[in-house]
């Protein structure tokens, strides 16, 4: 099976963990009725709860804050953390979520796709119990790809294994034993994703030769699948689905390809490089996250702008230093610069690729208002509050459209902390999401065994 397996790292199957939802994709000019789109953007290394504390809190929520009481406090009128800057002209689509754990999760170094799904999982995919809730939601609101993930991977270990522009497993996952698979660079994102409708003959027939090796692979590994037993059956009848999902989105595809050609991303040479620095990467990453929702192709996409093991450069002030985050999450400088402070820029740069986002969002017109009207954008960490964490907190930022239906607002909610009463859980509010937008499911995730406050269900007052 190892080949079978090395057909997902290629281009035939780059998109392969991009599954079809079963349902069609509406048209939703005619309907007026617009999906809503989401973006989850994750970063590794933690994110320090105090780090998002409004420094122009009063005594009285400053106490408050460090005894992880609950309260909410309006943003208006209130300074942003300076990291915030660049999304501070988005404040009344701002909401800063505090008090979630994840203790569920796989917390330390690394959650892989349990921050997503809720669950303990590692690199092993035999360890993935369901779909992460970016999955769940894209069935939710269905599209030709359904999902698209984009990542700035480690360069060593970690889920690349070293191949940082390929395409390797990412961090969400499809289903049960089914991770997915991110592009881990502009250059091939943009190969992968825009090749159907792609002005290079090589790229064009390139495309049509794979159609007709995906028809011919289909028949192949559906009568395998019949011949194996347990594990390795459900293995092959995997790759079998995927199959059959390229082969159904690629149709999809080309019923859209005007539109999809009208928003091809225009990239500067820089970003087709294959040594380009991690902002740019993030850059050229971003433009190919806009172009896929922007012309239809998705309505949901995840993004790891870095991970524990990414090699960070092209930091402001420190352009030439070759940021260790790992290091910097055991207090190492770079550069003169101390580590508290490396962790400010790059989550001030993280806040240009969101306000880029954002910004361009509401640019594109879409019924009476613009897109982002009807888009949720996640910011948070891969896992949880610290380098070494323990899953006790779990900050978001969050910034949503006009039409999102939970209750948000232009506000900073702190929950109550980690075991005391009425404390909320990843699962919690993730259930809030789904439950919001129409899958009414009990409870999303795994429970926390060590919490006895009761668990399930969604944040009732986050509910729209």
């Amino acid at each position: 099976m190892n080949s079978r397996r090395e057909l997902l790292k290629t281009g035939l199957f780059g998109a392969s963990a991009l599954a079809m939802a079963p349902s069609l994709f509406a048209d939703s000019a005619s309907t007026g009725q617009w999906p809503t789109r989401f973006i989850f953007i994750h970063k590794g290394n933690g994110l320090l709860p105090e780090s998002l504390v409004p420094p122009s809190f009063d005594a009285e929520q400053l106490e408050s804050e460090r005894k992880k009481e609950a309260f909410v406090a309006d943003l208006d009128g209130h300074e942003l953390p300076e990291w915030m800057t660049p999304i501070a002209s988005h404040r009344d689509n701002m909401t800063i979520l505090q008090g979630l754990s994840g203790k569920m999760c796989t917390t330390g170094h690394h959650t892989w796709c349990s921050s997503l799904g809720a669950f303990k999982a590692n690199e092993r995919i035999s360890s993935i119990p369901w779909a992460t809730v970016d999955f769940e939601l894209a069935k939710m609101f269905p599209s030709p790809f359904e999902h698209i993930e984009l990542a700035c991977f480690p360069t060593g270990g970690g889920n690349s294994r070293g191949n940082i522009n390929g395409i390797e497993k990412g961090f969400s996952a499809r289903g049960p034993q089914q991770p997915n698979y991110a592009f881990g660079s502009p250059k091939v994102a943009l190969q992968e994703l825009f090749k159907s409708v792609s002005a290079d003959p090589t790229e064009r027939t390139r495309y049509e030769l794979e159609r007709s090796m995906l028809q011919f692979l289909a028949k192949g590994e559906a009568g395998l699948a019949e011949e194996q037993l347990g594990y390795e059956r459900l293995k092959v009848a995997n790759y079998a689905d995927a199959i059959q999902d390229v082969r159904a989105r690629n149709r999809r595809v080309d019923g859209m390809a005007e539109s999809i050609r009208k928003h091809i991303p225009k990239l500067d040479a820089k970003y087709l490089s294959e040594n380009l620095s991690t902002i740019d990467r993030q850059s050229g990453l971003t433009e190919i996250l806009l172009s896929t929702l922007i012309s239809g192709m998705t309505n949901v996409a995840t993004f790891t702008v870095d991970e524990l093991g990414t090699p960070y450069t092209g930091l402001s002030g420190i352009e030439g230093e070759n940021v260790n985050l790992h290091d910097v999450g055991h207090n190492k400088s770079f550069g003169g610069v101390e580590a508290i402070e490396i962790r400010n820029r790059v989550r001030e740069q993280h806040m240009t690729v969101v306000d880029r986002i954002v910004s361009r969002l509401k640019s594109v017109p879409e019924g009476d208002g613009n897109m982002f009207d009807n888009t949720v954008l996640l910011y948070f960490s891969d896992n949880g509050e610290t380098h070494h964490s323990k899953g006790t907190e779990w900050p978001f930022v969050v910034l949503a459209g006009d039409n999102a239906r939970l209750n948000l607002g232009r506000r900073y909610i702190r929950l109550p902390g980690y075991g005391q009463p009425g404390h909320k859980t990843l699962g919690n509010w993730y259930t809030t999401i789904l439950n919001v937008y129409g899958n009414s499911i009990d409870h999303y995730g795994a429970l926390d065994v060590a919490l006895t406050n009761p668990q399930k269900g969604p944040i009732e007052e986050l509910l729209g």
